[in-house]
Formats: C-alpha cells, structure tokens, sequence
C-alpha cells in the first residue's frame, strides 16, 4: 500500500491553481477569476474521494484540463470552468441543474455536452466508434467550446495513459489517430494535433516511436548547430533592414518523420526536411504582408529557394484560419531547410486556433473559415441516411486534404480539399447548381465533370433543368458535401422507382396467380440473390427483372413440396458433407497463430492488404463473413479497424512456424552492375536456402529496378536475406512490400 502524504498533496493541487491562473491565454477580470475559484472548489470536493489508476489525486487531471483549455486552447474563464467541472456529472452525484444553479447556464451547457461525449463512448450498444463520433460531433450545433474541452481531455489521458492495459493504450490510441488528431488539425489546433499524433505513434508503434525517438536525440546536438549556422547569417541582415522578429527551430513531429519514411519508403536518414526555422514578426495589421515578402527577400538573398515548395498562404489563407509563407531553401551542406515566415497575429492563429482566430475577429460580420465549415458539418450530419463509417471516412478525408484555390468566372475565389473535381465546384456553389451540371468549363476549355482542378483555374458550370445525377456522380466527386447531395438525390429517385416497382410486381404475380406477401417477398428477395426489399422493387420499377425470371420464381416455388419430399428420401447418414459446404474456408495454417490471452487456436485467414508472415506483430479481427482475419499490426488499415470496432479485435502471437512456408515480395534498387541477376539468385537460394518464385529486373540510364518474389519459413529469415542482399555491390536500397 503506497502511503499519501495528504498536506504535500493539498500543496501541490493548490499549485497547479496558481499555475492555471498564471498561464491563461486571456485576461482574466476578477469576475472570471471568482467563476474559476468556484468551480475549482466544487471540483475539489466532488472528486475527494477519487483517484487515478497511476494512484494520484483525481483532480490534478481537471486541472490539467483546464492548463491546457486556458493555455495552449486559449479560451476564457467560462471554458476554464467547464473544463474544471467537466467530469463531476459523470463520476458524482453533482447533477447539470445543480451546475446551473451554482454557476450559469452556459458553463452547465458546456459540462453536459462534455458529459454526453463520455455517455456515448461508454454506451456498449453502440456498436461503432464511428457512430459515436458523429453522435459526439452532433454537440457543436451546441457549442464548439465542447469539443475543444473535449481535445484537451483526450490530450491529458493520452499523457497520462503508462499505468492503463496495452490493449487499452491501443484503443485510445488508435481513436486519437483516427478522430481527435485530424479534428485539433480541422480547428487550426497545429500544437495539440502534433502532441496527439506522436502519443498515438508511441502506444500504436512503439518500436518504431522510439527508434525515431532515439535518433532525433543522437542527431539533435548536430541539427542545433546547423540551425544556429543559419539563424546567424539572417539575424544580421534581418536587423540590418529594422526587422523586429524572433527565431525558433522548429523540429518536425515524430509521427511526421514516420508517416514521411512510410510514403517515401525512406529510411529515417533520407527524409530531408526533419527541420524548420520559423521567423515570428511584429508588424502593424496593414504593413504585415509587406514585411512578409521582405523577409522572403532577405532569406532568398542567402539561400536559393525550390520554386515548387513555395507556400503562400498569407495571400490565400487556409480555411481554418491559417497564415503564413513558407519558403524551401537550400541551407549549407546541401540540405533542405523549410523557413516559415508569419507575424505574431499569424503566430497566435497558428497556436491557439479557433480562440485567437475570434479574438482578432473583432466582431466582423464575415464568415470565418470555421463558420463556414461548422456549416458544412452540420449540413453532412443532418443526412441521416449516411452511413456512419463512410461519414467518419468523408470526414477525415476532407480534414486532412491540402487546399486549392479556384476561381468562379466573375472572378471570386472558392477553397476546396486537393483532388477536387469540377463537379466538386458544382456542388461547393450550391448543391441545386450541383444536381443540376450538365457540364463544366475550365479556364474556357469544355471538360468532364471528373476533371481535377488545380490552383488558379477558372470554373464556369453549365446548368440544365432537365438535368439528374447519376449513380456514376459519386466516382466523380471527392469531397462529403457533394457524395451527400448526390446520394440523397438518388435515395429518393430509388424510393420513387421502387414504389411504382411494387405495384408492377403486385400486377404480374397475380397473373402468375401468386399473392403477394412478405413470405413471397423474402422468397424472391433470395432468389434473386438480392439484399433487401427495396433492392428488389427497384429492379422491377427499371425493368431489370424480366417475366420470364418471375415465371421461373413460379414454378420453383409450385415444385418446392415435390423437391421437399425428393430430398427426404435422397438423406442418409452422411448429411455433413453439405453442411461443411457453406462453412468458412479453414485456413491450412490454423496452428501458426494463437489468440487471446489463453492462447486459443482458432480458424483465421491471412489478410490480403499486408500479407502478414510469421514473426511479424500482429493482430486477430473478427468479420462479419470471413471469420478472423489476421492483420499485421502496422497494416495502413489497422488503426481505423482498431478504433471503429475495438470490440472486434483479438490479440495474437505466432507460435512453432518451422513447418509451414510464406510468401513475400522485395523491391530493390541500385546501380546497374555486371553479373547482378547471377548474384542475386546465388544469395538467395545457396546461402539462404530460400524459394525464388519469381525475379523480374528492369534497367533505366544506369539505374536498375528489381522485384523478387519469394518464399520463406518465417521473419527472422527474411531479414537475414534482406541483410545479405543489401551488401551486394550496387545495391543501394532493399525493401518488403505491402499491398494496401
């Protein structure tokens, strides 16, 4: 029993106060200071009782909270309160009325939208996370101050998770990459997303985390003095020319460096721009663009630019707010270096997001880029007919996109995610333009309506009344809004259809002289191998369903008694060997794997997307047809498997593997040498005693390409040939492929 000094312990909580006071991004007026004693109060004793799983009082996490909301959030003595409050609702007998009463409305709004997030996720009958998060977005109709006390809790619980399961840190873990990082991304929170993405790299790969981890470290000393080279040749032009500025290097996120090593498939040493120097300035509002461009200048005087990598969004801020330039520069010794150039009100939009984005609001009566894409979402939330995955996936897909900026033919400028199409465009003016495309003009040329923008085009959309969409539509358009429109549209052109289907089919089957009934619709629902009912009006109302099937849905279904009978007397001892028909297929591996934690020996597959072998980490998922499948643990589609359906994932390890034999495939690259293919296949199958199944090399000026699929026992083995292979003379670069 570990023995809790109570007075140090008092000491303490009362020192974070004094800290979360101290550290508040506004100005607090005594009135908001009383608001926050109060709440800090009520907080205390609510939880007095209540401790974390790591064995400290329960209150140093509100507290924590409540840093963070008022610091690294920047919101205001309200939120500090609701933030403190957030969790006595939920984990004591304080009720929202008994808030309200002791408070103000606002704050008990707040703390019951917080506690309905919370309600939500616990709630076992909700089956998806995925329908959890929309019901959780559903509450920035509310207030969006939710949400952002809603990141900040996750933040501190991502911080805090060592003393939780491994299976546990995996789930939240995975959660956090999958909904709350590209949320804090969404809300212009660039600080907290960062922190939440390499929390989650730590507790979904930790091999790889701290290995990234440890380099940085080795190399930090060396990247310090590199920047420091730099800092000093541009602070003394800088101040040459009356700049008023700060520097800062900027190291880029851990989870960043990996996600770069994975698209690139580059090593830790190949990724080129794992640095940044930021310039921060003070300027007047009106003079802050000009500063801009002449520090540009005086970078560019020193350093040659990559005119690809310029990035200029002080001109065409990004919708969450965003501003700043960034400038690629080549630095010394041949390396790329990104300079970001912003001044501190670009700075403060940068860090705190959505609260320094109101506060230099100033009361505008324009939309902000968060307005406008609050609106956005409510609009997707309110198709209910979306299905609760594919609305998480539109969602992320939209938060994460780059932006492009086009242009409507009078000359006004519309954003939209990378990868936009025409049709896009369409639906981004208003959706009845949309529905109603007949076709689209870009910088005067006619194009499809899949056609991809880029920056700077001009987009004239050619409308027509007559005009419907199609179900191809949704294979021409990126962006949720417009797959939203699309789909409600055609949901109610089916429905239409599949009413008059149903009377048609009523019509024909009583000349067949069958009356129609559930029974007799759940029959033909099958026999035409179809899903629902609806399926099934549809293709009568499009004529899809000839007579002649229903005909022969009739005389099967007079034959059935006679069949029926026949089966009867054809039965004998042996009725297995049908049944084992509609069986999952065994896997001839089932002995490789064991599950759970008591080592269970299961049927499974191996799963396509990342052909796991023995020896590599991974993971059992239970399908809704398939059975187990089993997924390596850094498969790209593990984390939104592990997140949506936690409940479905078994853990799994392999065992004896000496007996069966894998498939993989390893890409190679080089410089073309004599006698390379000879040395390659010497490698491989003499000393490693491995299968080649296939080899194919290609040769471009000097430079050789090769795949060579083979088969191995287990990881350990294939790790030995790739090692052997890498120190072939030429061979610069040997990696395993993953299909996705």
């Amino acid at each position: 029993m570990i023995e809790i000094d109570i007075e140090k312990e008092n000491k303490a909580i009362a020192q974070e106060y004094k800290e979360l006071l101290r550290i508040s991004y506004q100005t607090l007026s005594p009135t908001d200071k009383k608001l926050i004693r109060k709440a800090f109060d009520v907080a205390v004793d609510a939880h007095k009782e209540q401790r974390r799983k790591s064995g400290e009082a329960y209150i140093f996490h509100p507290i924590a909270v409540a840093k963070i909301v008022a610091s690294e959030i920047g919101l205001g003595a309200t939120s500090i309160a609701a933030a403190l409050l957030h969790d006595v609702v939920e984990d004591t007998p304080i009720t929202v009325e008994d808030i309200e009463r002791l408070f103000n409305p606002k704050v008990a709004q707040l703390v019951e939208g917080l506690t309905k997030i919370s309600l939500v996720q616990k709630d076992l009958n909700a089956s998806m996370q995925a329908e959890n998060f929309r019901k959780m977005i559903l509450t920035l109709n509310d207030d969006v101050r939710v949400i952002l006390i809603k990141l900040a809790d996750r933040l501190h619980n991502m911080q805090t998770m060592d003393s939780m399961a491994e299976y546990k840190q995996t789930k939240i873990a995975s959660e956090t990459l999958y909904i709350y990082a590209p949320l804090a991304h969404r809300l212009g929170l660039y600080n907290i997303k960062t922190k939440l993405e390499d929390l989650g790299l730590k507790y979904t790969e930790p091999a790889v985390y701290n290995d990234i981890v440890s380099k940085i470290r080795e190399t930090k000393e060396e990247q310090d003095a590199y920047i420091k080279d730099i800092s000093d040749v541009l602070k003394k032009s800088l101040d040459n020319e009356g700049v008023d500025y700060i520097i800062k290097g900027r190291p880029k996120s851990i989870y960043s460096i990996r996600r770069k090593m994975r698209a690139q498939n580059v090593s830790f040493d190949e990724v080129y721009d794992k640095f940044a120097l930021r310039i921060v300035y003070k300027s007047d509002p009106h003079e802050e663009k000009f500063v801009a461009w002449k520090i540009y200048s005086i970078v560019t005087d020193h350093y040659r630019p990559s005119p690809s990598r310029l990035r200029d969004w002080i001109s065409s801020p990004k919708s969450t707010g965003y501003e700043a330039l960034h400038i690629t520069v080549m630095g010394p010794k041949g390396r790329w270096v990104e300079v970001q150039v912003r001044s501190e009100r670009m700075d403060e939009i940068a860090e705190k997001g959505y609260a320094a984005h109101y506060k230099y609001k100033n009361g505008a009566t324009e939309e902000s880029g968060l307005d406008t894409w609050l609106n956005l979402l409510r609009e997707a939330l309110e198709n209910q007919e979306t299905n609760a995955v594919d609305f998480v996936e539109d969602f992320k897909m939209n938060l994460y996109s780059k932006e492009i900026f086009v242009f409507t033919p009078k000359g006004e400028i519309k954003s939209l995610p990378k990868g936009a199409t025409s049709l896009d465009f369409a639906f981004s003016i208003h959706s009845e333009i949309g529905i109603k495309t007949r076709g689209t003009r870009v910088n005067g040329r006619l194009v499809p309506l899949n056609h991809e923008l880029k920056s700077g085009d001009q987009v004239e959309v050619i409308t027509s009344t007559s005009q419907k969409p199609t179900i191809n539509w949704l294979e021409y358009v990126t962006t949720s809004r417009a797959k939203n429109k699309i789909k409600n549209v055609l949901n109610e052109n089916t429905k239409k259809i599949a009413e008059e289907g149903k009377e048609l089919l009523t019509r024909k089957l009583k000349h067949l002289k069958i009356t129609i009934s559930e029974q007799v619709i759940n029959e033909l629902v099958n026999f035409f191998k179809l899903k629902t009912s609806l399926d099934l009006f549809y293709r009568v109302g499009i004529g899809a369903i000839e007579n002649q099937q229903l005909k022969d849905y009739a005389a099967q279904k007079s034959n059935s008694f006679i069949n029926f009978f026949k089966n009867k007397i054809k039965r004998n001892k042996d009725t297995t060997a049908d049944e084992d028909i509609h069986k999952p297929v065994i896997s001839s591996n089932y002995d490789m794997l064991v599950f759970g934690t008591e080592h269970d020996k299961l049927d499974y597959k191996l799963s396509q997307c990342c052909n796991p072998i023995p020896g590599d980490d991974v993971f059992g998922f239970v399908t809704i047809n398939e059975g187990i499948k089993v997924h390596k643990k850094d498969c790209p589609n593990a984390i939104g498997m592990q997140s949506n359906y936690a409940y479905r994932i078994m853990s799994a390890k392999w065992i004896d593997s000496s007996q069966e034999e894998f498939k993989a495939i390893i890409n190679i690259t080089g410089m073309d040498v004599l006698g390379l293919t000879n040395q390659l296949t010497r490698v491989i199958s003499n000393n490693m005693s491995v299968n080649i199944q296939s080899i194919s090399l290609s040769t471009d000026a000097g430079i050789f390409h090769g795949q060579i699929a083979v088969i191995v026992k287990n990881n350990t083995i294939l790790k030995k040939m790739i090692n052997a292979i890498k120190k072939i003379d030429g061979v610069d670069k040997v990696t395993r492929e993953y299909r996705t």
